[in-house]
């Protein structure tokens, strides 16, 4: 088991332990439930419930339970950009989806997250901190214990974390740089496509910053490569969004996307920014940009962002 151990402080003092705990580490209601009744708190060496009230010096451990992902290893190729004994964060390849779905039971990247465990003689639990489209290429961080995936939870709530993209659009996008903030609305009845809505009480409030990198022409049609911030996470927010403005993202059928050059979306997830939560430094990972997209850039004339 982990093991998280802290000292009380004299502001700490006379709190409940299990109240410290949480606020400390930022568990889930789950974990807490499990650490209850597994008697996994020690103050000063002693087993001690959670509503013990702690006082200024005692020493607190309490014992994290290991969990474990039963999803079936396969095969699929895993390239971790950043790796320690709490996060592996990898360059997730466009075609895969994520975690198993109704439409996708396997094949996925938890079922790859698996099979890397084995081969690097790891056993965590597989905590997804982001999400990813099926043909959504880059950044995907999954958290090895609940503490980290707690905490960045929060961070993300708190809108403390940046997530970039960049994403080539069909058109002249006029403006440098904006915000698009328009309600996204869940997809009709029988439908997968998102969309913005007029009413704000009918969708959720979403976000998205803008910023256009570069513009090209090519066969006499307009393009623009942008970099993307999200402010919110909305499921296909920024391919609902550049699409409402009329700039749809090439490679994207579903929302309008010119199908020329790129079988797939050609959005990349190329940053995360966070508070690394047990070192409490900055931790800024970048996913390189793959063929597909670069092999994009190149023909219709733009230069590799830096």
């Amino acid at each position: 088991m982990e093991k998280l151990s802290f000292v009380v402080s004299a502001e700490e003092s006379g709190l409940q332990v299990k109240k410290l705990i949480r606020s400390k580490y930022h568990l889930s209601a789950r974990m807490m439930t499990k650490i209850k009744y597994g008697d996994l708190i020690s103050v000063n060496g002693k087993r001690e419930p959670g509503y013990f009230v702690v006082s200024e010096g005692d020493s607190v451990i309490v014992s994290i339970p290991d969990e474990k992902s039963r999803f079936e290893p396969e095969d699929i190729p895993i390239s971790p950009i950043y790796e320690d004994e709490d996060f592996l964060i990898i360059n997730k390849q466009a075609g895969v989806t994520v975690h198993p779905t109704k439409g996708h039971p396997d094949h996925t990247m938890a079922n790859g997250i698996m099979k890397y465990m084995l081969d690097t003689n790891q056993s965590f639990k597989v905590r997804f901190v982001n999400r990813l489209d099926m043909d959504t290429s880059g950044v995907l961080v999954i958290a090895k214990n609940s503490m980290v995936q707690a905490d960045l939870n929060r961070q993300m709530m708190e809108g403390s974390t940046t997530k970039e993209y960049l994403a080539v659009v069909s058109g002249n996008v006029e403006n440098d740089s904006f915000t698009i903030d328009l309600p996204i609305g869940a997809p009709e009845p029988g439908e997968i496509g998102r969309r913005v809505v007029s009413n704000g009480d009918e969708g959720f409030p979403s976000q998205t910053d803008v910023t256009v990198l570069q513009r090209s022409t090519f066969d006499s049609k307009e393009y623009s490569l942008l970099r993307l911030r999200l402010l919110t996470g909305r499921t296909h927010q920024i391919r609902v969004h550049l699409s409402h403005i009329g700039h749809p993202i090439l490679g994207d059928p579903l929302y309008g996307g010119d199908m020329s050059f790129i079988n797939r979306q050609a959005l990349h997830a190329e940053r995360f920014l966070c508070t690394h939560p047990l070192k409490s430094a900055p931790l800024d990972v970048r996913a390189p940009l793959p063929i597909d997209i670069t092999e994009l850039l190149d023909k219709l004339g733009f230069s590799f962002p830096s």
